[in-house]
């Protein structure tokens, strides 16, 4: 799975930054039927979670209507430098991870 990343390579201690994730996903909502009437079963991403540096800065629960590649943006404050977790968790035992840094000045 390919997941893009935007988050600021520095910032000052305070400042309020945007971080954007956008993943890769074949995405079934479950609503569909086959040809022959079987319904194709669900799988989407259903929970997506940020950490930075251990502490989870934002969490989102994803339903049917989901993009099939989510993209994802939202803030968070640059306390101190260090890494960014990101995780994806679907159906069928789907996960995925990244991670980025950024320094804080």
């Amino acid at each position: 799975m390919a997941a893009l990343i935007n988050v600021p390579a520095k910032a000052r201690r305070g400042d309020i930054i945007e971080i954007r994730t956008l993943t890769s996903h074949i995405m079934e909502t479950g609503f569909r039927h086959t040809v022959d009437g079987k319904l194709v079963p669900r799988d989407i991403i259903t929970t997506f979670a940020c950490r930075y540096n251990g502490t989870e800065v934002f969490r989102a629960d994803l339903f049917p209507a989901i993009a099939a590649n989510p993209y994802l943006s939202f803030f968070t404050v640059a306390k101190e430098s260090g890494k960014l977790d990101f995780e994806w968790v679907g159906d069928n035992g789907y996960s995925s991870t990244a991670s980025a840094s950024i320094i804080v000045e």
